[in-house]
């Protein structure tokens, strides 16, 4: 049903500013700054907890992939889903089984090249015990192990089953939170959606950039 509480899954082909100030000042991480068409949020990266999924998320924002697609699946009282390349197309029935180009590659803070494989995903990087806390950006996979790319969510409520580090099966690292315009967040949370979670009214990514 479109209220289930399904792992928040890519779906691949076969094969406030006072607030933000006082977490930059807490940490050197960088702030992603996510403009849709329904208000702005930031989010701070935990690139020194999560290197490798921060840096990827960062090198895919700056280089403009995320830039005009669309939340492809809304779950009241769950998440926000985002980040597959056919969504720039809001109805598309391909929304959710995309990610980044095979073979693309991106640094850590560290001078580390990460090469993404051949369908565009990372290695999982199971290693900081962060729950998947309202507020917070996780990565999205197929269930299957180092298969997450592009796509991530946002949850809406403290969704612990969702911990890598849990009793349950699925895996979903943390690689950020956001820091500003929760209500934002919690407004496209609430958008109208249709009966495969996608919104009604689409929501756009007018720009979301890394700095």
């Amino acid at each position: 049903t479109t209220s289930s509480r399904r792992s928040p899954r890519s779906r691949h082909p076969q094969s406030s500013s006072s607030r933000r100030s006082m977490a930059a000042s807490a940490s050197a991480n960088p702030i992603a700054t996510f403009d849709t068409t329904l208000g702005t949020f930031e989010a701070e990266l935990f690139m020194d907890k999560m290197p490798i999924t921060a840096s990827n998320f960062a090198d895919l924002a700056n280089s403009g992939f995320y830039d005009g697609l669309h939340f492809h699946r809304v779950i009241d009282g769950f998440m926000l889903q985002f980040g597959c390349p056919h969504s720039a197309d809001p109805k598309s029935n391909r929304a959710g089984t995309g990610g980044p180009p095979g073979g693309s590659s991106f640094e850590t803070p560290t001078g580390e090249t990460v090469k993404r494989d051949g369908g565009g995903n990372i290695p999982d990087e199971l290693i900081d015990k962060t729950s998947n806390k309202p507020g917070t950006l996780s990565m999205a996979n197929t269930g299957q192990p180092n298969s997450g790319g592009s796509q991530f969510f946002i949850n809406t409520v403290h969704n612990d089953f969702l911990d890598w580090f849990g009793p349950g099966q699925s895996k979903h690292p943390v690689f950020g939170a956001v820091i500003s315009g929760m209500d934002v967040v919690e407004k496209i949370g609430k958008t109208k959606t249709d009966r495969g979670d996608a919104p009604v009214t689409p929501v756009k990514m007018n720009s979301l950039k890394v700095k």
